[in-house]
């Protein structure tokens, strides 16, 4: 997915600008980039995460930071920040965005005259070509709808200009923009988590396709938000960070109500309920609660040197650093039954390993409650899930093998909770990850957690939908 913050200030922003950046490290995994403006001149760094953090790689460069205004971000794609020079004038932009029809957008820039610069893994970088659509506007906010009208997917922005900063929502608002305050300053983040340690009460959040100018002491509305929203629902199951709030809806507080509401219609004999960590312990407390049994750390995260964001993007060595990560407490393991609470099942290796090191460890019954539905489409917006074939997906690969290798078939009654054909992707999935019973969260009561109207929400990982043009 990928996360950014910015910064403007009547003083110096470095300080700012770095930790806020680092707040959205549990955002992205391959790159970090910041870029301050001062005197008219650009100073940009960017570096290499997938085997290291943000904080150990910048900490070295922030003495040639130095400005009054900043822009930073955790890029889940390319090398980011890029610096334009056109008639708009000289900006950096850094963006959040997933862009399905590159090749087309590269082919009309080239056909127009354009050039690219900057390379990743020899493909044209993403933030440049969208730099490119906006200098073909005749303003930033003309350039920027350039943006909303060419690609096919999703794109938050965030331009650092000499004016100040213009923050840009996804047209359909699926990546959240939120706008911080304090005394002479300015703050906007993918996460505002980032703002309380920093002094910034969150103040405003960007609409979808709204576009904001942000300055030391003022915002000013560049264009009005759209009508219609969907904004991600996977951001409150799993991408959030606990204290964060979307749309005003607390993260933690919808995983706990999403818990509450499963344990109500559960009537499994367990002795105590445990969080896989991180994304699963609001479910689990809130798991808990409705039970009406003990909640107990059953698995720890070791956090010295394991944090969420280190995360590789090679699939063996994420899975053996997922194990890696999370240790068991056999003690409160041994000869017990649990209920443990997770925020999805994907591929399914990384939980199929956990539930056999439970069993190593003594746990005489493992139950998993997983806090959304089970997920049959790859996410064509935010990276997520971003399979090269839905085959990955161990919901459709169980499809496949339940229809004789047509993985399509019923779709939709498969996804349908207490279908006879959802009955049996479930058992059969149980079945395969070891476990000794498996329940999903319904569609419904996920939805209901959140409490936005449905179709504000993005659920095309569990039903197709969400798919606005």
């Amino acid at each position: 997915m990928g996360g950014f913050f910015g910064t403007i200030s009547n003083q110096e922003c470095t300080t700012d600008l770095f930790y806020g950046t680092d707040y959205n490290s549990h955002l992205g995994t391959k790159r970090g980039g910041m870029v301050t403006l001062k005197d008219n001149e650009l100073k940009r760094s960017i570096h290499n995460l997938e085997n290291s953090y943000f904080r150990t790689k910048f900490e070295s460069d922030l003495t040639k930071f130095a400005g009054k205004s900043g822009i930073g971000v955790i890029s889940d794609t390319d090398p980011q920040p890029i610096v334009m020079n056109c008639h708009l004038g000289r900006f950096a932009i850094v963006t959040v965005a997933r862009v399905n029809n590159i090749r087309e957008i590269e082919e009309g820039l080239l056909e127009r005259g354009r050039h690219f610069t900057e390379l990743s893994s020899g493909k044209v970088n993403q933030t440049e070509l969208i730099a490119l659509l906006i200098s073909e506007g005749k303003d930033f906010v003309n350039g920027i709808e350039n943006v909303f009208n060419a690609i096919n997917g999703s794109c938050s922005m965030l331009l650092l200009t000499e004016k100040g900063i213009i923050a840009a929502r996804d047209k359909f608002g699926r990546t959240p923009v939120v706008i911080g305050k304090k005394e002479g300053a300015h703050a906007v983040s993918s996460e505002p988590c980032s703002f309380p340690n920093l002094g910034y009460e969150p103040s405003y959040n960007v609409g979808p396709g709204e576009v904001v100018l942000l300055t030391a002491d003022e915002l000013v509305q560049l264009r009005k938000p759209n009508k219609r929203m969907q904004v991600c629902s996977f951001l409150w199951i799993y991408f959030g960070y606990p204290v964060s709030e979307y749309e005003g809806i607390n993260v933690d507080t919808v995983r706990y109500n999403s818990g509450l509401a499963m344990a109500m219609k559960d009537n499994t004999k367990a002795d105590f309920v445990s969080g896989i960590p991180d994304s699963g312990i609001g479910q689990a407390l809130g798991y808990s609660q409705g039970m009406r049994i003990p909640y107990k750390r059953a698995i720890v995260k070791y956090t010295p040197t394991w944090p969420r964001s280190f995360t590789p993007s090679n699939q063996a060595t994420r899975d053996l650093v997922a194990k890696m990560k999370l240790i068991p407490n056999k003690k409160l393991l041994e000869g017990q039954r649990v209920i443990f609470c997770d925020d999805s099942i994907v591929r399914g290796t990384q939980l199929r390993d956990n539930v056999n090191i439970l069993y190593r460890y003594g746990a005489k019954e493992v139950h998993m409650r997983i806090g959304c539905p089970p997920i049959l489409y790859s996410c064509p917006f935010l990276n997520f899930s971003a399979s090269k074939s839905v085959l990955e997906l161990i919901a459709r690969r169980t499809i496949a093998e339940l229809e004789g290798g047509n993985d399509e078939k019923d779709l939709e009654l498969y996804g349908k909770t207490n279908s006879e054909q959802y009955k049996n992707m479930v058992e059969s999935i149980r079945k395969k990850l070891n476990i000794t019973s498996l329940q999903f969260n319904t569609l419904e009561d996920m939805v209901a957690a959140i409490g936005l109207p449905k179709e504000q929400l993005c659920t095309h990982c569990y039903d197709g939908t969400g798919c606005f043009k």
